[in-house]
């Protein structure tokens, strides 16, 4: 059985990026299902996988990352309206791969991902 996990780096800050809301959304033709929301930990890491188990099929997928909440709990400086307020990674699952990791890698100003191990 596969499993799907994400964590998240505040790189302007060089820590971990702890108490950040990321909702899981599954794309169903031109909809998105809500599979699962949940709240980074102190390591900035979700708890449990976001999929696994029966839960983990192929397909295309979104994971929405609150980064505007997470810098003004921060008390960094942002504009009324953030640059990124909620950064949307959309990819896709071949679940016969065991494992995908989708790390995210922020900024107020700019985010990178990749898959992870």
């Amino acid at each position: 059985m596969g499993r799907l996990t994400t964590h998240v780096l505040d790189a302007s800050r060089g820590c971990p990026g702890s108490g950040i809301q990321v909702k899981l959304y599954r794309v169903k033709g031109e909809g998105l299902e809500l599979l699962l929301r949940t709240v980074t930990n102190a390591d900035g890491r979700c708890d449990q996988p976001l999929l696994e188990g029966d839960r983990y099929v192929s397909g295309v997928y979104q994971l929405h990352f609150e980064a505007g909440a997470y810098y003004h709990a921060q008390g960094v400086p942002l504009a009324q309206q953030p640059f990124l307020d909620e950064v949307v990674l959309r990819f896709g699952i071949d679940a016969q791969q065991p494992h995908y990791h989708v790390p995210l890698l922020l900024s107020p100003y700019s985010y990178s991902t990749y898959r992870g191990s």
